[in-house]
């Protein structure tokens, strides 16, 4: 299947149709390999959607899913990106951060925040960190976008155990490179293979106005604190699912390098930083992550531009 084909399935498709399109998709390296008869999970189909008020808000769920962008003027999404950017096919992909594994994985403990997070939690963490939460603050828990995404995910989940370690959870296995990830070798391989979509210079592509492909630095993009800009996370997500519809094309080492590539650029601010970049980099950052790292590009630290 081409891109385009792809991108009309992301723009229109319910995330049933496009899960569909992924069924001979073979698994590359899963977080636990498949057993005999055993297949990931397939998203229940909207023909089953109940009715009645759960229904709706499964419904606005979705919606807000596919089109997080409609929260922009109320401050809560501060950048370009929607929630089906990184958790794919309106998050029912396997090895694209699926909802129904998410949703059944918590509560869970979360080293990010020291202590327990109940999945509300963990929504409002997207928010504050991939979406750029203007002023640091997402929706309340008990806020109504909440609830429907809420309810949206539990409807993906129709049929899981629950369990945090179903096969297709997170964006997969990635092994560890033989070679330390480079720059240069990144950014060749990023103009070749990841360019057309996202644009040269990562900013991404518009139509009338609207991102169809997402910028992957700059102001539009998500922040120091997301996960996306730990190198390890976006190298196991490029490795499975990049380019899109051709998950798996790309080697180990090419992935890595793209990832630290697109991670030693320039983001909105971690909403974590106290004015001092050394000890946020100490707080919240570990090894996988460029944040205070001398930048190949505009050679000053990583972290210090406020968007």
């Amino acid at each position: 299947m081409n891109r385009i084909a792809i991108l009309s399935l992301v723009l229109c498709a319910s995330p049933a149709v496009f899960a569909d399109a992924y069924l001979d998709r073979e698994p590359v390296e899963p977080g636990r390999v498949l057993a005999e008869g055993e297949q990931h999970h397939q998203v229940t189909h909207w023909d089953t959607l109940p009715e009645g008020e759960m229904g709706e808000s499964v419904k606005r769920g979705y919606s807000l899913f596919m089109n997080t962008q409609q929260m922009r003027a109320s401050g809560k999404v501060n950048n370009g990106m929607n929630c089906t950017n990184c958790h794919l096919g309106g998050g029912s992909v396997a090895d694209a951060a699926p909802m129904w594994a998410a949703f059944v994985s918590y509560p869970a403990y979360r080293s990010k925040n020291k202590r327990v997070n109940t999945f509300q939690d963990r929504l409002q963490g997207c928010f504050l960190y991939s979406m750029n939460a203007e002023g640091g603050k997402p929706p309340e828990v008990t806020s109504q976008e909440i609830f429907d995404l809420n309810a949206y995910s539990y409807w993906l989940s129709f049929g899981v155990t629950v369990d945090n370690n179903l096969p297709g959870r997170g964006f997969g296995h990635i092994a560890e490179p033989e070679l330390a990830p480079d720059y240069e070798r990144g950014q060749q391989a990023y103009q070749e293979n990841c360019a057309v979509c996202h644009s040269e210079d990562g900013q991404g592509r518009k139509v009338a106005e609207r991102y169809v492909f997402p910028p992957l630095w700059g102001p539009d993009s998500f922040n120091w604190g997301a996960g996306m800009h730990k190198v390890n996370t976006a190298a196991a997500f490029i490795k499975h699912n990049m380019p899109l519809g051709q998950g798996g094309s790309l080697s180990d080492q090419q992935a890595w390098d793209i990832a630290l590539f697109m991670d030693s650029h320039e983001r909105p601010q971690d909403p974590r930083y106290d004015g001092d970049i050394s000890q946020t980099q100490k707080s919240y950052h570990g090894d996988n992550s460029q944040y205070g790292e001398p930048s190949p590009v505009d050679e000053h630290l990583l972290g210090t531009k406020a968007y």
